[in-house]
């Protein structure tokens, strides 16, 4: 995300708020002011350590501006270019080294699990060389209930990951995911439905 920019305005595109920042503008003061202020709680909360999990509670609901649920557990470290627009479930789990560019907004839903050195980015920049670097685009993405993202998963902006559904190491998220589906690759393709009646031997990593 560009430190620089600012002056937002939203727009809808399908069901996906999308908001469009750009440089040198009036709220350029207050978006660095942000990321500096998220940079100050995650260095406190990347000093903390599995055995911290209620003051990881306490820094984190800082962070986000809203105070998460007893159930809701990270394990440091873990980095984000602002936080203020990060939202949690109940009985939500993010494991170390996880990164979360929140300028589109991130909503977790309630019983999500996602895996170590997972990247939930919703920002990214116009394709045109010349508008590249005076314009951020931020897409809102959205993780349903019960969903499960693997080790080292990308997701990017504008994305749904579907309720129940399963998203395998390493994949790379540029599209929506039903429901109860199991996606893998780079760009993730659907591979098979999930269901309780799946087998046991795992196979997300």
């Amino acid at each position: 995300m560009m430190a620089g920019s600012v002056d937002t305005e939203h727009r809808m595109e399908g069901d996906h708020r999308i908001k469009v920042v750009h440089r040198r503008t009036p709220e350029s003061a207050k978006m660095v002011a942000n990321v500096k202020r998220a940079a100050q709680i995650t260095a406190v909360l990347n000093r903390l350590t599995f055995n911290d999990a209620d003051e990881v509670r306490a820094v984190f609901s800082e962070l986000t501006g809203q105070t998460v649920d007893e159930s809701f557990m990270l394990i440091p470290p873990f980095y984000t270019a602002g936080g203020d627009e990060i939202r949690v479930g109940r009985n939500v789990f993010v494991n170390q080294n996880c990164t979360f560019y929140d300028l589109g907004g991130i909503h977790i839903g309630d019983d999500v699990m996602i895996g170590p050195n997972v990247s939930i980015i919703t920002a990214g920049h116009p394709l045109a060389p010349s508008q590249r670097r005076s314009v951020t685009v931020g897409k809102r993405i959205v993780i349903e209930r019960n969903v499960w993202v693997a080790a080292g998963a990308i997701i990017i902006g504008g994305v749904t990951v579907g309720e129940n559904s399963v998203v395998a190491a390493g994949s790379v998220v540029t599209k929506d995911v039903p429901p109860n589906s199991f996606v893998a690759g780079n760009p993730a393709r659907f591979i098979r439905s999930v269901s309780d009646e799946a087998p046991l031997e795992g196979g997300a990593e």
